[in-house]
């Protein structure tokens, strides 16, 4: 059984040589990513609230899974989101502007800057790790020194495309990594209800390829661990299965209600006491000298205006159009996508009322 990989416990000490390979410098960025995420993700819930957003799905708490991993890519290496995970994509460089548009529904919002490979956010759980796969071999075939980052949470290791995905990334040795946020819960379904083998990690076995099981929480574990599955995949030694053990303090989108299937008072408040991946890293930056609350008060403030800005900027984008789902349906719009939205534009017609 895998072993966990720690690197900064939760009071904030090393539990392990850093080797060099982070600095001070990536180390205060880390710290940061953290803050502003955290408050981008808070200032959404609040948005949803107000009717300015719709369903959102919360990742407080598992912001060093995500910004570690993030952080450890290059700018042309593919990411692949699932729906929790817009940290990674701001960290990797996707505005908060268009972040926040995707949360309003608008399809503009899965736009991603132009020099970077950043795919929409995926829904249906698991498609995207085939996806990556897909990618990944691409990227081999034209000898590119790319990888493809595949996000999951526990609940996409019980669909078939799971399985699909680093069976073929294992025959082939595409430079895939997959990283599995395992928070505990597929929705309101425990992960212990939902398999029999006590890590996810051990599950590479199946596929000979290395699985690494990390502390979730450790920002420095997450970014070590990617970066040498990112050093194996460039060399043509193939895929890594990683997983980080984590949490989300909150519901698992603002339509659930988490207190129905968990103990939400003890076991979300145990975990943002003693394990909070910012917590852990502001203590330790402060024993090495990096950091004091009036420095953090003054990153908050300057974060918060950054997040303003980019609500106003989105709030003020065109509004969605019913016809523009046929934007992007094909490369050149068929005959039967041009009848759809012919037929999408007549007056609506309802028994007793006029068109």
């Amino acid at each position: 059984m895998s072993t966990l990989y720690q690197v900064l416990t939760p009071e904030g000490e090393l539990a392990t040589n850093l080797d060099g390979q982070l600095d001070q410098a990536t180390m205060v960025k880390m710290f940061e990513n953290m803050l502003l995420v955290r408050m981008f993700d808070r200032k959404s819930i609040i948005l949803q609230r107000q009717g300015r957003m719709g369903t959102y799905a919360p990742f407080e708490g598992q912001e060093a899974s995500q910004v570690g991993s993030a952080m450890a890519l290059s700018p042309g290496d593919w990411l692949f989101p699932t729906y929790r995970d817009h940290a990674a994509s701001i960290v990797h460089g996707q505005s908060m502007a268009r972040v926040f548009l995707y949360w309003m529904g608008h399809m503009d919002g899965s736009i991603s800057p132009s020099h970077l490979n950043i795919m929409p956010q995926c829904v249906p759980i698991a498609t995207q790790m085939i996806h990556a796969v897909g990618t990944a071999w691409a990227s081999k075939l034209k000898g590119e020194k790319k990888v493809s980052l595949a996000y999951f949470g526990d609940g996409a290791t019980s669909e078939g495309d799971f399985h699909e995905a680093l069976n073929f990334a294992g025959v082939f040795k595409t430079p895939t990594i997959f990283l599995c946020q395992n928070n505990g819960y597929a929705i309101s379904v425990p992960f212990s209800q939902q398999s029999a083998s006590k890590t996810i990690a051990q599950r590479a076995a199946a596929y000979d390829i290395p699985g690494v099981l990390v502390d979730g929480n450790d920002v420095f574990a997450v970014f070590m661990t990617i970066k040498q599955a990112i050093d194996r995949a460039k060399a043509g030694e193939g895929p890594t299965l990683i997983e980080a053990v984590t949490y989300r303090y909150g519901a698992h989108t603002t339509a659930d209600d988490p207190k129905k299937y968990r103990d939400q008072e003890n076991v979300s408040e145990e975990w943002r006491r003693e394990r909070d991946p910012i917590q852990r890293l502001r203590v330790y930056l402060e024993k090495q000298g990096l950091w004091t609350e009036a420095w953090e008060n003054e990153r908050l403030a300057s974060f918060g205006e950054k997040i303003d800005a980019a609500l106003a900027e989105a709030e003020s984008y065109p509004k969605s159009r019913p016809e523009d789902m046929f934007k992007h349906v094909y490369a050149e719009p068929t005959w039967m996508a041009a009848e759809q939205e012919k037929e999408l534009a007549q007056p609506v017609k309802k028994e007793g009322i006029p068109a």
